[in-house]
C-alpha cells in the first residue's frame, strides 16, 4: 500500500502509460496494486482535489475504468477545442474510456465527503485475448464506447471485489484477481463494444439495421419479446437476423431485450419512487416474482437492494 501526494506537472505528452498518467493529475494516491496478483490489471485509489481546474489528459492504450467510491462531483470533459460536457457523479458511478487522443477535464466536488475514485486499467494482452474469445476476432475489430457517469450494478459488484482484494492483507489472491480481471473484460466487451463502419465484421448486422432494431426494442419494453417483428423491422429473415445480431452485439436478440428491460428498471429504481411492482409491469413483467428473479440474475441483486444501494 502506498500513500503519496503530488501536483500536476508539465509539459503533458499526447500519450502515456497507466503509471505515467497519474503524474499529470493532481491528488493523493491512497492505495496502489502491486505484486504478482496484479499482472493483468493495474489498480489505484485516489483522493482528488475538491476543485480541479482544466487540465490535459494524455491518451492511454489500456482500457480505463474510473469508479467513484466516495463523495459527489460535477465532472466536465471535452475534446480539444470542443464544448464542455458535464456529468454529476456520485458513489457507484463510473467512467469508461479508451480514447486514442488527449482530452480535457475539470471538476468540483460537492458536499463534505472527500472525492475518491478507483482507477482500473486492463492490460492490453488480456483485453486482446478476451476480445478474440468473445468476438472471434481481434480487439481491433471493435472499440469501447466512452461513458461518463454511467451506472452498472454488474460492473460495481466486480469492482467492489477488486477493491476488497486491493486493500486485503497481502494485496489479494493472484488467482482470484486474474479471474476477476478476465470476467471484467468479458463484461466490458459484451456491454460496451461498438463497431464502426470500418471495423464492423462483414458478417455482422449492418449499423443502420442494428440501430433500428435496438430502437424498436426500446420502444416496446412493456410488450412480449417478438423476434419475428424485430427481424421484420430490419427487413431480414428471423434466422439471419438472429445470427447477425449476435455477431454485432455478442448477445442473442432475446437476451439483449432482457438487458434493456433491466437497464430501464434500474433507471426507474434509482430516479423515481415508483413501486417495484409498477416498475416491473412497465418493463413487461406482470409477475413480481418473475421480475425479481430476472432482475437478480442480470443485476446481481434484488430490485429492493438495488434501490437502497
Amino acid at each position: 500500500m502506498t500513500v503519496e501526494s503530488r501536483e500536476q506537472t508539465s509539459p503533458v505528452p499526447l500519450r502515456t502509460s497507466p503509471t505515467g498518467l497519474e503524474t499529470y493529475i493532481a491528488g493523493r494516491t491512497l492505495v496502489s496494486g502491486d505484486g504478482p496478483a496484479w499482472t493483468d490489471i493495474f489498480v489505484q485509489v485516489f483522493s482528488r482535489l475538491k476543485v480541479q481546474h482544466p487540465f490535459l489528459v494524455p491518451a492511454v492504450a489500456e482500457p480505463l475504468v474510473v469508479w467513484v467510491i466516495s463523495g459527489q462531483a460535477c465532472v466536465e470533459e471535452r475534446d480539444l477545442g470542443g464544448e464542455w460536457e458535464a456529468n454529476t457523479v456520485r458513489v457507484g458511478d463510473f467512467f469508461l474510456t479508451r480514447s486514442p487522443t488527449p482530452y480535457e477535464m475539470r471538476w468540483h466536488a460537492e458536499g463534505d465527503e472527500p472525492f475518491q475514485v478507483m482507477h482500473l486499467y486492463l492490460s492490453v494482452p488480456l483485453f486482446d485475448r478476451v476480445a478474440e474469445g468473445v468476438l472471434g476476432k481481434a480487439a481491433s475489430a471493435m472499440r469501447l464506447r466512452d461513458l461518463s457517469g454511467g451506472r452498472d450494478q454488474h460492473l460495481s459488484t466486480m469492482l467492489e471485489l477488486i477493491h476488497a482484494e486491493l486493500t486485503a492483507e497481502g494485496q489479494g489472491s493472484r488467482l482470484f484477481v486474474q479471474g476477476l480481471a478476465q470476467t471484467l473484460a468479458v463484461h466490458l466487451i459484451r456491454q460496451y463494444a461498438t463497431f464502426d463502419a470500418e471495423t464492423r465484421p462483414s458478417n455482422a448486422l449492418p449499423g443502420a439495421k442494428l440501430r433500428r432494431a435496438i430502437a424498436f426494442m426500446e420502444a416496446n419494453l412493456q410488450e412480449p419479446f417478438d423476434l419475428a417483428r424485430l427481424a421484420q423491422t430490419a427487413g431480414m429473415s428471423v434466422f439471419h437476423f438472429s445470427r447477425l445480431f449476435k455477431k454485432a452485439t455478442g448477445l442473442s436478440p432475446s437476451h439483449y431485450f432482457i438487458r434493456q428491460r433491466i437497464a430501464k428498471a434500474q433507471q426507474l429504481l434509482q430516479e423515481t419512487s415508483t413501486s417495484i411492482i409498477e416498475i416491473g409491469m412497465s418493463v413487461g413483467y406482470s409477475s413480481p416474482s418473475h421480475f425479481a428473479q430476472i432482475f437478480r440474475r442480470e443485476a446481481g441483486v434484488s430490485p429492493s437492494d438495488y434501490r437502497r444501494s
